[in-house]
């Protein structure tokens, strides 16, 4: 047994360092955070200065218990959880559990998983920073407050059930998300019309080559023709020429968020696939660690990247530099993300190999030499007019840091010019330029792009929300929630027209453009916009991006130990307790209603608005006698942007198109999406597809699709084995029960025998799923992944313990009562049993009341 325990946050790190460190350390790892706030209620005593009540969750029982055991049997117990404010609460959340001390226990951290790091960190101990999990702790209280009180307003104030949820920054997030397409919805744009010339000129090897000169641009049509005729008969001379060195310089190494950015910009990465592939190059010793707001290089990485420079390219191409950073609240003590070795160019491993690389090029790219260039311009003039062309080009006279690396640039920081610049032949003043031609192109100015994950994390951080470890949470949270979505759009055609002026003859020409094409850009959608708005109006301190990056500072404050957490919180806490306490008296419920006109049949109002399953259209009120007609939104369809057209068109559903084998053949749109209906047979119709455009031809093709899916492919006990696709991948079909398809079997050419197999696995399973089952009260005792569990419904509900607070074992589960499985079921969802009697109850008024009014009615109507 090794005398000493270290304990890691992961198996793999735990791996690599345990070989570094030798038999005198046994290396384990805690897989993360040992301990959390309580599920119940909020987890947190508000009277008791916010103290958080943290318990150990089932699925880390086993890795404590072992844990426990360990550090009985070892000598001395040592902290290598990672190096930030959650590497920090997890250390002393394991001091906390372990039983050991916080002040004298040793903790140690390392930026890199290298030999000497390591052993430097072994040789350099410290105890448990509290001020860094202090930190830790308020962010996470304050977090849980802001959900736990904010949730339940949505709840209440919008008919969306408890799927509905706001968070201290992914609401702030949303808010940005919704600005940017609300500022492209109402954006008009505006045209103009840009000169550009071409004139021949002999190259250095007297070939004549052709090249482009700017003119300025004009606001309309008249003012560009106008231009146009008066350079008819003209002459061009070049009037003036100017030479200028230039300098680009290379950009800063890695921190958390450029590295985000420039991998979704360079490889198409998501904010978490970067996170994840990077941690991975982490734990295996590749890169130093990954979550920074820092650009500094220690002083062996940058004598490191100095014998790789010189070694490659040669000592003109070194330039040691240092980067400031613009956060103030940055950790200097930190590293940028580099590689832990410079001379790895690169990796085996095929999922890692694209991000490390990226990694190592940037890292060598921000310690060479600046690029050097020549930059021509010159001034054409022209002799009918006192107006000047400018043709420029660009010269690369050495490459410096481009040898290795130029970093990309957002949509947003793009102009029109961008990428104009060419290389220009030698030109002389007083040189007379054969014209080629001229045009005056029609262009239109763009609305701000909409945010891509990567520029997303940009505005965050510029704003000073959030921090590195936080961004890929946020965004993962905001997409699953459901009040964004990642997705294509579309370009439309737009005609733009153009003037030439050829041979003193100006003629005019419309052409044809593809705009708006977008691709994995965030938008945001109806039920994000409504709840944007409903925070905002009630909300405004929460939803106030200064106000959000205050709280990042007072963060930052108590990690440095110059405020008291628990105080912070009570200064954000009483106020904002009173506007949830005002909020839930008197704001009226969320509607994200929008008129549009009314029915020219029924002369009844037309309105777009939230439903209880989305977005949608309805004709009527639920005040009125006749029941409202609802129409599901299409998908790229939204309440702030939809028609009157749009909105009536989604009501000529259901439409009949014909008749197929004897039975009528419509197309719907339903909660799932749109659909074929043939006789009492549904029929999917694929996505993007739209259903108006479905005929009767398109329609039969998709109803023999299905039945030939249907077709059985096997028996088993005499009963047809069917298959198919679902929302959970593929499966079969056997006597009502649905069996996913492992991997391993060729679900394109499935035999008898596969489908035997599958079948009695998946009865073995059943078999074994259910320990009780009471079908009268819908509750079931069942076998999970993490051990047994109540079925109440639809929900999957904490088995209780016994009154010992030991776990029940399987004999006790199988004599247990129903009486005292509802009692845990109770403890869980207090008054689960009561509300059976309730729904009778408000069914019974209405009814009643609409008895009354029924007859008065009618007896109008007969006078």
């Amino acid at each position: 047994m090794a005398k000493n325990l270290l304990i890691v946050e992961s198996p793999a790190k735990a791996k690599t360092i345990e070989k570094i460190l030798g038999k005198d350390f046994e290396v384990k790892s805690c897989y993360g955070h040992i301990r959390d706030l309580e599920k119940g209620e909020m987890g947190i005593d508000i009277n008791n200065h916010y103290k958080p009540r943290y318990i150990v969750p089932d699925e880390k029982e086993k890795v404590v218990r072992e844990l426990k055991q360990l550090a009985k049997k070892s000598e001395e117990v040592w902290l290598a959880t990672d190096e930030d404010r959650e590497g920090e609460a997890i250390s002393w959340h394991l001091c906390e559990v372990l039983g050991l001390d916080p002040y004298t226990t040793k903790r140690i951290v390392f930026h890199e998983i290298t030999k000497p790091a390591i052993q430097k960190a072994v040789q350099q101990p410290r105890t448990v920073n509290m001020d860094l999990v202090n930190a830790q702790q308020a962010r996470r209280v304050l977090d849980r407050i802001v959900g736990f009180e904010l949730s339940p307003v949505l709840w209440r104030k919008m008919s969306m059930g408890t799927s509905l949820s706001a968070g201290r920054v992914q609401s702030v997030a949303v808010r940005l998300i919704a600005e940017r397409e609300r500022e492209i919805n109402h954006f008009k744009s505006q045209s103009h019309f840009r000169i550009d010339a071409w004139f021949t000129a002999k190259d250095l090897n007297h070939k004549p080559v052709n090249f482009k000169a700017e003119g300025q641009k004009y606001n309309n049509q008249e003012g560009a023709e106008k231009f146009l005729e008066s350079c008819v008969g003209a002459d061009y001379t070049v009037a003036d020429i100017q030479v200028k060195p230039g300098r680009k310089s290379p950009a800063a190494p890695f921190t958390t968020s450029t590295l985000q950015q420039e991998a979704s910009r360079k490889l198409g990465y998501s904010v978490s696939k970067t996170m994840l592939i990077a941690q991975k190059l982490y734990e295996s010793g590749q890169i130093t660690y990954m979550r920074t707001d820092s650009v500094n290089l220690s002083e062996t990485a940058m004598d490191s990247i100095r014998q790789q420079v010189t070694a490659q390219f040669g000592n003109r191409y070194f330039q040691p530099r240092k980067y400031k950073n613009r956060n103030e609240s940055a950790q200097e003590a930190h590293e940028a993300i580099r590689p832990t070795y410079m001379e790895t160019t690169s990796v085996d491993d095929p999922e890692t190999k694209r991000l490390y690389e990226l990694i190592w090029k940037r890292t060598m790219a921000s310690q060479m030499a600046d690029a050097e260039l020549e930059k021509t311009i010159a001034k054409i003039s022209i002799s009918t007019n006192k107006e000047e062309l400018t043709a420029s080009g660009e010269v690369l006279k050495f490459d410096g840091f481009l040898k290795v690396y130029m970093e990309d640039r957002d949509e947003e920081d793009l102009t029109e010019e961008d990428g104009n610049e060419s290389m220009l032949p030698p030109l002389q003043v007083k040189q007379e330029l054969p014209l080629k031609e001229m045009s005056a192109t029609e262009r239109f100015n763009r609305p701000a792009p909409r945010y891509t994950e990567a520029s997303l994390v940009k505005k965050l951080e510029e704003l000073g929300i959030g921090r590195p470890s936080t961004y890929a949470p946020t965004i993962t949270t905001i997409l699953k929630r459901g009040y964004v979505e990642k997705r294509d759009k579309e370009g439309i055609r737009r005609d733009f027209r153009i003037l030439k002026l050829v041979a003193d003859r100006i003629s005019k020409e419309m052409s044809q453009e593809t705009t708006g094409t977008e691709k994995a850009k965030l938008f945001p959608t109806d039920l994000g916009l409504v709840v944007t708005d409903f925070l905002s109006q009630y909300f405004n301190d929460v939803m106030d991006y200064g106000f959000t990056a205050k709280i990042e500072e007072e963060f930052d404050e108590v990690a440095r130990g110059k405020r008291q957490w628990h105080k912070m919180i009570d200064e954000f806490y009483n106020p904002f307790k009173k506007d949830v306490d005002k909020t839930i008296e008197t704001a009226e419920r969320i509607k994200g209603e929008r008129e549009l006109g009314s029915d020219p049949a029924s002369g009844r109002k037309v309105v777009a608005r939230m439903g209880r399953y989305g977005p949608m259209v309805q004709i009527g009120d639920a005040a009125e006698e006749e029941k409202p007609r609802f129409a599901k939104l299409k998908s790229g369809q939204s309440i702030e942007t939809i028609t009157y057209d749009e909105a009536m068109d989604l009501f000529k559903l259901p439409l009949t198109i014909g008749e197929y084998e004897g039975q009528e053949v419509s197309v719907n749109v339903g909660r799932f999406g749109p659909y074929v209906k043939w006789g009492e047979e549904f029929v999917s119709i694929p996505k993007g597809e739209d259903p108006m455009t479905v005929d009767l031809d398109r329609a039969v093709a998709l109803i023999s699709g299905k039945k030939l899916a249907d077709a059985p492919i096997a028996t088993y006990e005499g009963l047809p084995v069917t298959k198919g696709k679902g929302r959970f991948g593929p499966f079969i079909k056997w006597n009502d029960l649905y069996i996913n398809i492992p991997r391993a079997y060729n679900f394109d050419s499935l035999s008898q025998k596969d489908c035997e197999e599958l079948i009695a696995k998946k009865l073995e399973k059943e078999a074994n799923r259910f320990i009780r089952q009471w079908p009268a009260d819908k509750i079931a005792l069942e076998n999970g992944r993490w051990g047994p569990f109540i079925r109440f419904g639809k929900k999957m509900l904490k088995l209780g313990k016994k009154a010992d607070g030991s776990k029940y074992s399987e004999a006790d589960l199988g004599a247990i009562t129903v009486e005292e499985v509802k009692k845990m079921i109770e403890a869980e969802i207090p008054g689960a049993f009561e509300k059976k009697a309730k729904p009778a109850a408000k069914k019974a008024a209405p009814k009643k009341a609409a008895t009354k009014k029924a007859p008065a009615k009618k007896a109008a109507k007969k006078k």
